[in-house]
């Protein structure tokens, strides 16, 4: 587990280019403070450095850059090869008994690629990793990035020289470092709440997608980027070839692979434990990890003392239960918001989702003990656990029956600024609306309803269920670039509409949410994660299971449900879900008032120029006396305002 940069072109034909990839590296230590190293070739104009934290083979021969066996290749590695051990006795028995250094699964992948070429060592990878690959005979470099997008990988073009990192701060040292925020990318993320791959908060400066690869022959021209993993792909043929098994031989076939994936990721020659919230896909992977073990899984968890975002009682019984050896603590409000003025810097672009706080208290924790961890991340996304899925479903069923220029004539009606046809197209269309929006007032919700009344497709209501601000409303100048949400491309051919919805998710919000937000609150205390949910095997049996299956009985999740409740009994798992949160609504119109304030100022946003002061004003004002909960709107906004106060300043002092 590491951070890796490195540069071509430009720099590093000129004789800096360690020195630069050192500075580099050091601005991403906290994802490796184990030790450093650095390779170049000025006269092939190349250079790269890596930050290591040490999981695998904690010896000097698991330590990169790394030149492969034949000398071809030069590797910086970021992330766990789980099936390195079997990965190597492949390759004895392909070429003869490797002449291997050490056991670290960076030399297996690198010796892969040497014998077996790129694309099949990717083929054969189960692993989460993003890299940077210089094939010293070609000149090209290549970049990768695991499936699922677990592990971060930014590049683009700075000046005469082309750059990659694990996280955006590495790149402040190149000289020709002018970053521009990208307008449309603001957009994003005042929709999504996060900035979706393949684009950055930057100009000319992106994100590698999941599953896909990258080759640069020349630092001037542009990289050729293609898939070795196609989740479109996968998801057709779960479609044409369903699992025809019952209910309960899909149980145990889920936690087939999830045992199988366990077997691989439980493997480290340093501490490793697992995050534990009392829920349902945590328990399901701890109850399995603990059946492996022979001895009692370290589990962490931390509880709140607010009403509605405590689980700590929950995750204490199923630990109990279970035998694992369990660490709790309780934070403060006052450490929660100790937390806020780090996110800037914890998170290298503006990111939104609150739940921020909580996972960063969560690995801090868990960092006093030890140095990996593994997580229940994408057991919603895969086993429809979002309740979202049914509720948007429900609501194109009934709006679709309406014909669609009766809805547009109703839209029209309805924003007329009568109070009587409010009244009258109220009882009509309200009941179309999701339940949660029913409950604001007539006027706000005539206004919904006539927005989404013209929709034309179901995924035209998940897109607005999901989103935050309408972008148009509050930033200038922008134009909303295409996602997986708006056509990025072609959603494969799927059953239903939940089926779509999931596949949405899988491709856009695990990765760019919510492995997002793991991946950096733990790696800003030196922490790896591991999302055992997440191999790639297990992804693919699920994308084969039926929606009467993934909901059978009406629940969601049941598979993973089921697997569960054969480890622990059901009253300890059974109850409503709860997010993993913080109360920012009563923060920001308590002790987060003021820094709001400051960031939200009418003046400050129009000097600025990025956005709209009126519609963030009014949300504002509507938040604080009460009028309506507007946290995760204001919260988007403070994201970037607090990220940008913090970047300039980080500018400022190192022009200085």
């Amino acid at each position: 587990m590491c951070g890796i940069v490195g540069i071509v072109g430009g720099t590093a034909a000129t004789g800096s280019g360690s020195f630069t990839v050192r500075r580099m590296a050091d601005r991403i230590r906290h994802r490796g403070p184990d030790g450093d190293g650095v390779w170049s070739d000025v006269e092939a104009g190349i250079a790269l450095s890596q930050r290591r934290l040490a999981i695998i083979d904690l010896s000097s021969a698991g330590a990169q850059p790394m030149i492969s066996h034949g000398g071809r290749y030069v590797i910086v590695f970021n992330g766990e090869m789980y099936n390195h051990g079997a990965l190597r006795r492949y390759l004895d028995a392909e070429v003869g008994s490797c002449s291997w250094h050490g056991h670290s699964d960076t030399e297996v992948f690198l010796t892969a690629i040497e014998v077996l070429g790129l694309k099949r060592a990717l083929e054969l990878s189960v692993g989460m990793f993003a890299f940077g690959l210089w094939d010293r005979r070609e000149r090209t470099l290549i970049l990768g990035r695991d499936r699922l997008g677990e592990k971060p990988l930014y590049y683009g073009r700075i000046g005469k020289t082309f750059a990659f990192a694990s996280e955006l701060k590495a790149f402040q040292p190149l000289p020709e470092w002018r970053p521009e925020i990208d307008r449309n990318a603001l957009a994003l993320l005042m929709r999504h709440n996060y900035i979706p791959a393949p684009y950055s908060i930057y100009q000319n400066i992106r994100k590698l997608r999941p599953g896909h690869f990258l080759v640069l022959s020349h630092p001037m021209h542009e990289p050729s980027v293609e898939s070795y993993w196609n989740a479109s792909d996968v998801a057709e043929q779960g479609r044409r070839q369903p699992f025809q098994g019952s209910p309960d031989e899909a149980v145990d076939a889920v936690e087939h692979h999830l045992r199988r994936a366990l077997e691989g990721q439980m493997i480290a020659d340093v501490p490793l434990g697992a995050f534990l919230s009392g829920g349902i896909d945590s328990s399901a992977v701890v109850a399995v990890m603990q059946s492996i073990s022979p001895r009692p899984v370290r589990t962490f968890t931390i509880g709140f003392n607010e009403a509605g975002y405590n689980e700590a009682d929950h995750a204490k019984q199923v630990a109990r239960h279970l035998g694992t050896d369990h660490t709790e603590l309780y934070v403060s409000e006052r450490d929660a918001l100790d937390v806020v003025p780090q996110l800037s810097s914890i998170y290298c672009e503006p990111f939104a989702d609150s739940s921020q706080i909580p996972t960063f208290l969560v690995s801090k924790m868990a960092r006093g003990d030890v140095t990996v961890t593994l997580s229940g991340d994408g057991g919603d996304e895969l086993f429809s656990g979002y309740t979202r899925y049914a509720l948007a479903d429900a609501f194109w069923n009934k709006l679709s029956r309406i014909p669609i220029g009766l809805r547009r004539a109703s839209a029209g009606l309805a924003t007329l600024p009568s109070p009587g046809l409010y009244d009258n197209v109220a009882g009509g269309i309200m009941q179309l609306l999701p339940r949660r929006l029913r409950r604001e007032r007539v006027g706000d919700k005539i206004h919904k309803a006539a927005s989404v009344l013209s929709l034309r497709s179901a995924d035209d209501v998940y897109r607005r269920l999901c989103s935050h601000w309408e972008p148009d409303e509050i930033v200038r100048n922008a134009i909303e670039p295409p996602t997986m949400l708006t056509g990025l491309e072609a959603l494969p051919a799927l059953p239903g509409n939940v089926e779509r919805m999931m596949y949405i998710d899988m491709m856009s919000y695990l990765p760019d949410d919510i492995l997002t937000k793991v991946d950096r609150a733990a790696m800003a205390v030196s922490l790896e994660t591991r999302v055992p949910l997440l191999d790639h095997r297990l992804v693919s049996f699920a994308l084969s299971l039926p929606l009467s299956i993934l909901r059978a009985g009406g629940q969601t999740k049941w598979p993973l449900r089921q697997l569960l409740n054969r480890h622990v009994p059901k009253a300890l798992v059974e109850r409503p879900k709860m997010g993993f949160g913080v109360p920012i609504d009563a923060w920001l119109r308590g002790k987060l008032r003021d820094w709001a304030e400051a960031l939200l100022d009418e003046r400050r946003l129009r000097e600025d120029g990025f956005f709209r002061p009126e519609a963030i004003r009014r949300a504002w004002s509507e938040h604080l006396c009460g009028q309506r909960n507007n946290q995760y709107l204001l919260w988007d906004v403070l994201m970037f305002q607090s990220w940008r106060e913090t970047t300039q300043a980080g500018s400022a002092a190192a022009a200085a």
